[in-house]
């Protein structure tokens, strides 16, 4: 993504005249939750009409590969490794050995001290998804519980950002959040955004991760969404994958309409990172129904539209090669992570 020393600032400006005021606490409040609140009943009805929507098998090629683009294929274990790294580079890279056709994913997601040898790993491939590369997006900010010093945060983002990470996922404070302290989740967005530049100007991606599993309402993760975006974040992402419940259709279809409504509101495209929990692609192919159906499908490129997964890339392998050769292929014919 391109930035400049602007970018935090043009956020900001954006959010002032969104709110029509400065975001502290009491703006914030009176901006979130005059919000309309969310009928969970009609949510979870349209988003379990949008899952019975089927794909014609003429289109599940095209489905099963979007799939693998829009995927960050993820390792995030105090057990990880540089070795597992760069076997987890090797599968982004070309998914299925047996298949040079078969397309890369969009990212890896690795904690960032991790960053520096998937990098490596990546060589030329190392670049920007939607021109054909696979970008390195690190877990930041205290990842996965949130709870540090700001002071902490900063430095964890702009060494993973320095390491050559493209994107970092942060975590909110949830506590804060729910708390009501609204101004000061702002600000530490902003804050870590503006650690996201590099020396040369450019800037990595800022994912937000709400943690869903942990706000209880519907209505709250409509509020953290808006939040997310408020504060310049480019990506709104579900969950850490260590919190249960985490990504689901109906948070997802929520979240989608957030973005859509930002989007109508500021005609700023804002992505949305579903993660945690998306393992088979019957289900994958529901979450880009819901893409379609809501946002469009201009948000169906990596820029704008990711899964955040470690086993759902082996489903769509046995699923896509099912097309291609009549039958199912056993577990022995993919990778495991």
């Amino acid at each position: 993504m391109t930035g400049t020393a602007t970018t935090t600032e043009l956020a900001r400006r954006t959010a002032l005249e969104v709110l029509g005021g400065e975001p502290d606490d009491l703006t914030l409040r009176r901006f979130l939750h005059g919000l309309p609140g969310v009928d969970a009943v009609g949510l979870e009805q349209r988003s379990a009409a949008l899952g019975t929507r089927s794909i014609k098998t003429t289109s599940k090629a095209w489905a099963l590969d979007t799939i693998i683009r829009l995927i960050d294929l993820t390792t995030l274990e105090g057990a990880d490794t540089p070795g597992k790294v760069r076997s987890l580079v090797s599968k982004a890279k070309l998914p299925d050995a047996s298949d040079p056709s078969c397309p890369s994913v969009a990212a890896v997601c690795v904690y960032g001290d991790m960053v520096p040898y998937a990098v490596e790993a990546l060589g030329a491939r190392h670049g920007d998804p939607d021109e054909g590369g696979i970008s390195v997006a690190a877990v930041a900010t205290a990842f996965p519980s949130g709870r540090a010093a700001l002071a902490i945060k900063l430095a964890d983002t702009r060494d993973a950002v320095d390491a050559g990470a493209d994107e970092i996922d942060m975590v909110i404070d949830r506590g804060a959040f729910l708390a009501g302290r609204y101004g000061q989740v702002f600000d530490q967005i902003v804050a870590v955004k503006d650690a996201c530049r590099r020396a040369d100007g450019s800037s990595a991606s800022l994912k937000i991760i709400l943690e869903t599993g942990e706000l209880n309402t519907y209505d709250n993760i409509k509020r953290a969404s808006w939040l997310g975006m408020l504060a310049g974040g480019d990506f709104i992402k579900t969950s850490t994958g260590k919190v249960a419940p985490a990504a689901t259709l109906p948070v997802t279809l929520l979240m989608l309409e957030a973005v859509r409504d930002w989007h109508r509101l500021t005609g700023e495209k804002i992505g949305v990172k579903p993660a945690g929990g998306i393992r088979s692609s019957k289900d994958a192919v529901k979450y880009l129904v819901h893409v379609a159906e809501t946002v469009g499908e201009d948000w169906l490129q990596p820029h704008l539209f990711r899964f955040g997964a470690s086993s759902l890339l082996n489903d769509v392998l046995l699923q896509r090669q099912k097309l291609t050769t009549g039958h199912y292929s056993g577990p022995d014919y993919v990778t495991i992570d």
